[in-house]
């Protein structure tokens, strides 16, 4: 880690306690007789547990036994230490806390209550950062070693900025923001540190508990996955997909003040992600990967498939035949994504038994590729490409067999839980990849739906040795790739990003001024 920034961060009880405002009060029990996290703790443990810089819980000799137990458990939940603290042997806390954390020159904050800042203050002439949280309202105040903030989450912004303030001020800020257990993921890898990056990013969390317009104006980057807060899809003849999207309140402030800053670079833009929530869309799209297949080698393309707004239509076995789909043929809601019953599928196995199925519409039936239960997961981060090898569906002759068991009936799936899977023992894909082909159509794919970070799954063919991109997805977890790779290649594909945005809008700029 760096540096002279943040060193180390020390929570007083009284900012984790709800009701504990100094260390001789005691903590609020909720309805269930238990003690209470203050609105915001858990929200800032979560951003503390990951990010490599210590984290301890303070507090003094009069806390209860329960609250004592309460801050210990809290702590070992998030890897934090606990230190009690005497405010007449202040010496004694700081030298513990300086033996206690490894020395690289930076700064130890103190976070705590306006009910408990005797002795902060005191560590503040020790050389400590102190962070006040205003629990009762009253007038904001500033310097060099005090910050008063109103509420828990503004703490993440005030360590990503001491830190850049220390590293200096051409790294740059991220801002990001998705769904809770998303943001885990990335972040237990050390993909979302609040310290600089080898190649100068700082990533800072956004939340919508804070106003969205202020977060902005203190980073450079918006790092999002807006498909995490759509609250419904609608789809209808129109092609502007745009307008079908709805999401929460939140996310709507977040893209209307994104839409008033154009100087901010985003990743990705909201109209580069309609592409991808929408499968008609995409396959559409993939269509024109005919373009790269050069003759003597190997094929690229995607499925043959079909849109249908009725399964009881009268000419559906016609229209089938004549998008070359024949049974087993899965198939897949129009939405892709972000809805809850998006990822709601079947495998069809006779004509007869699309009518009434029971599958989301409009839907997208798809042609099933005989693929030796073999998936090779793409992922797309910036100009580099990497893939992993993933066990798959069988072959249809061995779904069929399976199926005649429950009489061919069509076979319905969660794919984000239940997709069935080859059996141990049968016959897994001998076809190689062209990893020169599919890199080409992943540079392809970049361009055409103007995505930074983005996945696609394809298969091999048996027989043709097609090469099939069955799914297109948005901002995926790559974690099949080692994190000593994916993320320097995540971070490195936002840097390059940001460079381009950033070189084209000063351009832009000068242009106007002349």
């Amino acid at each position: 880690m760096n540096m002279n920034g943040v060193r180390g961060i020390m929570l007083d009880s009284s900012v984790v306690l709800l009701g504990n405002n100094n260390n001789n009060c005691e903590g609020v029990e909720n309805d269930a007789g238990r003690l209470s996290l203050r609105p915001g703790a858990e929200y800032l443990f979560q951003k503390l547990h990951h990010s490599n810089i210590p984290t301890g819980i303070s507090y003094g000799p009069g806390l209860s036994s329960p609250e004592v137990g309460f801050l210990e458990r809290m702590a070992s939940l998030y890897s934090f230490r606990c230190f009690i603290v005497n405010p007449s042997s202040i010496n004694d806390t700081v030298n513990e806390v300086a033996l206690s954390w490894s020395d690289n020159g930076g700064r130890f904050l103190h976070v705590v209550s306006n009910h408990n800042e005797e002795f902060s203050l005191k560590l503040r002439d020790h050389g400590w950062t102190i962070v006040i949280l205003n629990v009762e309202g009253g007038g904001a105040r500033e310097n060099s070693r005090v910050i008063l903030i109103d509420k828990l989450e503004e703490v993440p912004s005030i360590i990503c900025h001491l830190n850049r303030k220390a590293a200096g001020k051409d790294n740059v800020m991220v801002g990001y923001i998705m769904k809770p257990s998303r943001e885990e993921d990335f972040a237990k890898r050390g993909a979302f540190p609040l310290y600089p990056t080898e190649n100068g990013l700082i990533f800072v969390p956004l939340t919508f508990e804070l106003s969205i317009r202020s977060q902005l104006q203190k980073v450079d980057v918006v790092l999002h996955k807006a498909t995490d807060e759509i609250i419904s899809v609608e789809l209808s003849s129109s092609s502007d997909f745009s307008s079908k999207v709805v999401y929460t309140s939140g996310m709507q402030e977040l893209q209307r003040c994104i839409e008033q800053q154009p100087d901010c670079c985003v990743i990705d833009p909201f109209i580069s992600i309609y592409p991808v929530l929408d499968r008609l869309k995409i396959q559409q799209i993939l269509l024109s990967l005919v373009n790269l297949n050069k003759e003597g080698g190997s094929r690229i393309r995607g499925p043959h498939f079909l849109k249908v707004d009725n399964f009881n239509e009268p000419n559906l076995a016609e229209r089938l035949l004549e998008a070359k789909l024949s049974p087993p043929s899965i198939v897949k809601p129009q939405v892709a994504c972000g809805v809850a019953d998006a990822h709601s599928m079947a495998i069809v196995f006779r004509v007869d038994d699309y009518m009434d199925l029971n599958v989301p519409l409009p839907a997208i039936v798809q042609e099933y590729v005989d693929h030796s239960s073999t998936l090779f997961k793409f992922y797309v981060l910036g100009d580099k490409v990497f893939y992993a090898v993933k066990k798959s569906t069988p072959n249809a002759d061995i779904l069929t067999k399976l199926s005649e068991r429950n009489g061919l009936k069509p076979l319905l799936f969660d794919s984000l839980k239940s997709l069935p899977t080859a059996q141990d023992g049968q016959k897994e894909s001998d076809e190689h990849v062209d990893v020169g082909l599919v890199t080409d159509a992943a540079s392809w794919l970049r361009k055409m739906l103007d995505l930074t970070i983005f996945g696609f799954d394809v298969v091999i063919q048996e027989g043709s040795g097609d090469h099939v991109i069955v799914d297109v997805n948005y901002l995926p977890s790559f974690k099949e790739v080692a994190d000593d790779v994916a993320i320097p290649a995540f971070w490195e594909a936002i840097k390059i990003k940001y460079d381009n945005h950033h070189s084209t809008t000063a351009t832009t700029n000068t242009i106007k001024h002349h």
